[in-house]
């Protein structure tokens, strides 16, 4: 039996230490025009009462990304869409934390013993992978490592491209302990696909980014999930067996504050966990490689295509970084 998982993606209070700093903050002139050129790159306008707010967190935040920067590690940070918000902030929209039981992620997966190649990256290998996908605020992002999953999974099947449903996950999944913007996990959506006979296209279920009714129609699906291969709590070796061999994985992991503003390079992290109820986010593992001596998964994020390296991002391979092996699985397709 797996140990319970935190709720993926759902919220926390807002205030604590780090805001009260940034409210303490003093902000130069340089750093409040890096801010206002920053809100017309990204569209941002404030009301009067939360400019002042809002151009202390937003300095904190450049602060933190310069000396992380200086210090020339693995990763390199960059101002994003989260540039204006509190690390809790974005917790309470994007990531998980409530109690989740991750009973039905038991293992069935048999590792067998290689060699697998030194690298792959699935984007490369043809039509495979899908476009990056936002979810907004709401804590869905199980439902884009789910039907980011099951698209390469038919798509390696089939020939055929799909882009699917990540509302009608939201909406209908609920029964398979899933929460809609508060959360659930890929293993469980895999489930809820498998027993409902089916998941629509997201052209006829479009995404809204909130909690709906569900309006599932069994006549329009167009994908559907045969078995589900969930990995061994930790086996990371499979974890590069199965992206090697048979489909990207999905995977969850715990996210710190620093890998919000994450831009490029390898991510590693010494203040992140490796216990199974830390892990906060889930993600899909497209690939994997080697980078001057360090090993690395190839990771399709769902917070747009502006955010780290074209919505991509590097995560150390072979450390069970972050938790990132303990709750690894993809769908097998009924065609």
């Amino acid at each position: 039996m797996w140990a319970a998982l935190p709720l993926l993606c759902a919220g926390l209070g807002l205030l604590g230490a780090p805001a009260r700093a940034a409210a303490a903050l003093s902000v130069s002139s340089l750093e409040k025009f890096h801010f206002q050129s920053w809100m017309v790159q990204h569209g941002r306008t404030y009301s009067a009462e939360e400019f002042p707010h809002r151009l202390r967190t937003f300095a904190s935040n450049w602060r933190k990304i310069n000396a992380h920067n200086a210090r020339n590690r693995t990763f390199k940070m960059a101002l994003n869409q989260f540039s204006d918000m509190s690390f809790a902030e974005i917790q309470s929209k994007y990531l998980w934390t409530l109690p989740q039981n991750c009973s039905a992620t038991r293992s069935n997966y048999l590792r067998g013993t290689g060699p697998y190649p030194p690298s792959v990256d699935w984007r490369k290998k043809g039509g495979f992978v899908s476009p990056v996908k936002n979810q907004g605020a709401c804590g869905s992002c199980w439902t884009f490592s789910t039907t980011g999953a099951l698209e390469s999974a038919v798509a390696i099947a089939s020939g055929k491209l799909l882009s699917l449903a990540e509302q009608q996950l939201v909406d209908c999944a609920q029964d398979f302990n899933n929460h809609g913007c508060q959360g659930g996990l890929p293993s469980q959506a895999f489930e809820y696909i498998l027993y409902n006979k089916g998941i629509m296209g997201e052209d006829a279920y479009p995404y809204k980014g909130k909690d709906g009714d569900c309006k599932f129609q069994p006549q329009k699906a167009i994908a559907f999930v045969k078995d589900v291969a969930n990995i061994t709590l930790n086996d990371e070796a499979a974890m590069v067996e199965a992206v090697a061999l048979y489909n990207p994985v999905s995977f969850a992991f715990e996210v710190k504050e620093d890998f919000m503003m994450y831009k490029s390079g390898v991510y590693s992290s010494t203040s992140c966990h490796k216990t199974p109820d830390k892990v906060n986010h889930a993600v899909l593992a497209v690939g994997y490689g080697e980078e001057n001596g360090v090993p690395y998964w190839i990771v399709k994020n769902s917070w747009g295509s502006h955010w780290g390296d074209k919505g991509y991002f590097l995560i150390e391979r072979g450390k069970n970084m972050c938790g990132l092996a303990a709750c690894a699985s993809y769908p097998i397709p009924q065609l």
